[in-house]
């Protein structure tokens, strides 16, 4: 009974991060500023945030500071870009696995 049950926990346990995976693959564009200073978000500084379908997240899997000068004329700070990630959504942030800046035309 007990290995039963440890391979029952076994399977639904993998089934779980396939899912999990095979939801954060696909690659997808999102606006990408700070923010408290671009999106009116509430926080303690300047922290990256990404906007999905109308709706502010902050990141987590990568900073402001990885991706340039925030305060720069095209920074997070002053500017909205776009960025490529992939990652999930879970308890109100955005848990990134990748986040690529899309260059400007």
């Amino acid at each position: 009974m007990k290995n039963a049950l440890f391979i029952l926990f076994l399977f639904v346990g993998i089934a779980t991060q396939a899912q999990d995976k095979k939801a954060t693959e696909k690659p997808q564009i999102v606006e990408t500023a700070c923010g408290e200073c671009q999106f009116g978000m509430k926080g303690n500084g300047c922290d990256l945030a990404v906007r999905i379908d109308g709706k502010a997240y902050f990141v987590d899997g990568t900073t402001i500071d990885q991706h340039g000068d925030a305060h720069a004329k095209d920074g997070f700070c002053n500017a909205i870009r776009k960025a490529s990630v992939t990652g999930k959504v879970e308890n109100n942030r955005f848990k990134a696995n990748s986040f690529t800046l899309v260059k400007e035309k």
